[in-house]
């Protein structure tokens, strides 16, 4: 099978690598020639762990290109796939459709022959109803389905959930697009991974509906953590202990400085529009948007009530400054709230980040980049982790407090305990939903 996939972001540019694995010639095209020009150089424009090997394998076996004509990506395809943006609309949160509306006028000039052109980008719900509205209006005697195929991938482990996927979540109008979808995962029905074949509204409020609840248990477990810091109890045993009910499950229960990246944020945003559209408003939602937007300031607050209320002129170490582990993303990551937060009252801030730097250079001005964490701690008034990549699980902090002005730490994802920090030498220890450590009292 022949597959045009529009749009070479994170999620087109996964979508169609993998695709092409599974054994279809996957064309994947973007109006930015010079995009094109690195991907045909065998380049990655994003960081995603294991996506070059496998796009070179793929490549080099022929069955995975890239172009900027779009005419030529379609000809003879029989899913074509818009993967582009929907970025948090200016003024109203509403998703911005812009993008898909125009790969859809785009699409509609270009066909030649049936096609199912295919929603992967994450949309309001109606959306796909909308699009097929533009195709018939752009080109009356195109013969097309339209389809709704929202994608559940997680950055940093996207192509492992491609490959063996929780579900393939898939919504259409006609059996004959359902066929084609059949084939599309065909691999995927063979190792018996779900399908769930349902109507276009369905499969478009599945995915909002699945990352709002995400958001929310995440946001609650925060919520209970500021409680645990009020009444004495650790979080780190609450969330274990609600984990084991098999009715609420361990995952999204680790206290942080709250939710980021590219899709929670702008997804629960876009739910609680969709509600006030249609006069039901997502009071959970909202609430959720709410408090997490609290939860980053109260981690300023954090830091600078460590340093005895002021930070001006002091050093501060941030280790981490992407949104999660794993990833370069910075969108919405907490990291935008906490850096400005510090540097507007007076810190000098060191970064250190494995992937964060491209993207961080122009999001965080004012921040010194250093490569290693015992060099960004040196001499230095306090660390604070915002993102737990693996660099910084098993820190040496002894030699980190050692070489300290002052040994003190906000720990912000929970790596580390008080008792650790306490035998490393650390005088001061923060930590979300667990007690400080303050041996200086």
């Amino acid at each position: 099978m022949k597959i045009a996939m529009v749009g070479t972001g994170y999620v087109g540019l996964v979508s169609g690598v993998c695709l092409s694995d599974f054994g279809h010639e996957v064309v994947c095209v973007d109006k930015d020639p010079a995009k094109v020009a690195i991907l045909k150089q065998g380049e990655v424009p994003i960081y995603e762990p294991g996506l070059a090997d496998l796009m070179a394998k793929n490549v080099a076996a022929g069955r995975l290109s890239f172009t900027d004509d779009l005419a030529g990506a379609i000809d003879g395809a029989a899913a074509i796939f818009i993967a582009v943006g929907t970025p948090t609309r200016r003024g109203d949160g509403h998703a911005d459709l812009r993008y898909v509306m125009d790969a859809a006028r785009e699409i509609a000039g270009a066909l030649t022959g049936y096609a199912v052109v295919v929603t992967k980008s994450t949309v309001p719900v109606g959306t796909n109803r909308q699009v097929k509205q533009v195709i018939a209006k752009a080109n009356p005697d195109a013969e097309f389905d339209v389809a709704s195929n929202p994608e559940f991938l997680r950055e940093g482990a996207a192509i492992d959930d491609f490959m063996r996927p929780d579900r393939v979540v898939v919504g259409v109008q006609h059996d004959r697009a359902a066929e084609v979808m059949a084939e599309v995962y065909r691999p995927l029905y063979l190792r018996d991974f779900p399908i769930l074949t349902t109507d276009l509204e369905s499969a478009e409020m599945i995915k909002y509906a699945a990352n709002a609840f995400l958001a929310t248990k995440i946001t609650f477990i925060n919520e209970i953590a500021s409680l645990c810091e009020r009444t004495g109890a650790d979080i780190k045993h609450v969330s274990h202990g609600m984990g084991l009910d098999g009715r609420i499950g361990a995952k999204f229960l680790h206290a942080g400085p709250g939710f980021g990246g590219s899709c929670f944020p702008k997804d629960t945003k876009a739910l609680a529009r969709i509600g006030q559209e249609h006069g039901l408003p997502m009071q959970i939602t909202e609430t959720v948007i709410k408090v997490n937007d609290e939860l980053r300031r109260r981690m300023v607050e954090k830091i600078v009530d460590m340093l005895d209320g002021a930070v001006a002129g002091k050093t501060i170490a941030v280790l981490g400054v992407t949104f999660k582990p794993n990833t370069d993303d910075m969108r919405e990551a907490p990291a935008l709230t906490v850096v400005p937060a510090l540097i507007g009252a007076g810190a000098k801030v060191r970064v250190v980040d494995p992937q964060g730097r491209r993207e961080g250079e122009d999001l965080l001005p004012g921040v010194h980049w250093i490569d290693d964490a015992y060099k960004a701690a040196r001499n230095a008034d306090a660390v604070v982790i915002l993102t737990e990549w693996n660099e910084f699980r098993a820190l040496d902090l002894k030699r980190i407090a050692r070489h300290m002005n002052f040994p003190a730490m906000a720990d912000l994802r929970n790596i580390y305990s008080p008792q650790d920090a306490r035998r490393a030498g650390f005088t001061r220890y923060v930590s979300v939903g667990r007690r400080d450590l303050d041996t200086t009292e």
